[in-house]
């Protein structure tokens, strides 16, 4: 199935007003998302990994927590909401120190380069963000040469890591040495997929032997935490240092948290400031994150029993399929028949029910992204949905 644009669906950011600046009739239309959706009822979106608010019910949200609680602002990333979300993310992952980042190409790359220190080769997978997204910055900036295995797949093997890094002396006459692994977690280029625990658990077996840092990519780390059933923190304890991404699914506007030892850490202030990341104010994004955070992964659980069993429901009905990815995490492929017509049943799901898919592509199929907005209505209802929009489109 041709890859889609995840990020052509990923609209909405937030804004930095004083949440008792926002009118309380603007606070009443925009109670939930549904203000910014047609329909009688909250959205169900199997696009992205979680919600991304716009601008208005992102401020009702930060007013509603500030109303039960005083948000504390921070200042220049130091107190605040941004101290007390950094201390969540230490228990989450088990790591000595957290940090809020700018974002998550800057959490990647200083990581890589602290861990890296005067060591210039970095292994990578071949579709990782760190390799293909992120303007070639480990090389322009960082000084660091990215080293891609498994070209066009999801992971490596840690027997491929270990030819790749014993075959080295022959390949160069001179050593400039090794400085980190870096593995994402689930891979976005991969449509989500996941590496299994056990791999992981080689690699960094092989790593810790020969003293390599390793580096985890973890922007969506808990879609593989829901799907596969391992911890974050069990997943945290393989690497050196973790980066987790606040705004795919914690809904906040920007940002991320780097965890690892210490003294890594405590060098990332003044990294930060150096490239031009230390913003005065972070407690919008901290705080959203935060609130967001609370019954997150039970309320993903929830989200993957709920998906499967609807699946299954919707796979007896002839006229569609919805198939798993090979180690997949929330992406699916739904398969509609042959007769009909895509776009009238793309249309009728999200006109009369409010339930968001992306436009089918000629071979009618579409990619179907699984969040937590599964849970805003029940199975049976969603069922009876797809149904009608079957019937419209045949």
């Amino acid at each position: 199935m041709p890859k889609q644009n995840r990020r052509s669906f990923l609209k909405g950011s937030g804004m930095a007003i004083l949440p008792a600046f926002i009118p309380a009739t603007a606070l009443q239309a925009a109670g939930n998302i549904q203000a910014h959706y047609p329909g009688n009822e909250d959205p169900v979106l199997f696009f992205g990994d979680g919600i991304m608010f716009e601008p208005t019910p992102y401020l009702a949200e930060l007013q509603k927590m500030n109303s039960l609680q005083p948000i504390e602002r921070d200042r220049y990333g130091t107190g605040g909401a941004v101290a007390a979300l950094e201390k969540q993310f230490e228990q989450i992952t088990g790591k000595e120190k957290a940090i809020f980042m700018p974002s998550g190409t800057m959490a990647n790359q200083l990581a890589i380069a602290a861990l890296s220190g005067d060591n210039t080769k970095v292994f990578v997978q071949d579709t990782s963000h760190v390799y293909r997204d992120e303007a070639d910055a480990a090389q322009s900036v960082f000084n660091k040469r990215l080293m891609p295995l498994a070209k066009d797949k999801t992971w490596f093997t840690a027997e491929e890591l270990k030819q790749a890094v014993e075959t080295l002396k022959d390949q160069e006459v001179f050593s400039s040495g090794i400085g980190a692994i870096s593995i994402e977690n689930p891979v976005r280029r991969t449509d989500g997929r996941m590496i299994p625990i056990e791999e992981i658990r080689k690699i960094s077996e092989y790593c810790r032997g020969n003293n390599i840092r390793m580096h985890l990519d973890g922007a969506r780390i808990y879609m593989a935490s829901a799907w596969s059933g391992t911890s974050i923190k069990e997943y945290a304890s393989y690497f050196d240092t973790i980066y987790i991404s606040l705004y795919k699914y914690l809904g906040a506007s920007a940002g991320a948290v780097l965890c690892g030892e210490k003294t890594l850490i405590e060098k990332m202030p003044h990294l930060i400031k150096i490239h031009g990341g230390s913003m005065y104010g972070n407690w919008t994004n901290a705080a959203m994150a935060l609130q967001r955070l609370n019954g997150f992964e039970d309320r993903m659980k929830e989200t993957v029993k709920r998906s499967a069993e609807l699946f299954a429901l919707l796979n007896q009905d002839n006229e569609l399929k919805v198939i798993p990815l090979d180690n997949g995490t929330n992406i699916f492929t739904l398969e509609l028949g042959k007769k009909i017509d895509g776009k009238k049943f793309r249309d009728k799901l999200r006109d009369a029910y409010n339930i968001r898919i992306a436009m089918p592509n000629a071979k009618n199929q579409v990619y179907l992204m699984v969040n937590e907005t599964i849970l805003n209505r029940d199975n049976s209802a969603l069922v009876q949905a797809f149904k009608e929009a079957i019937k419209a489109g045949s």
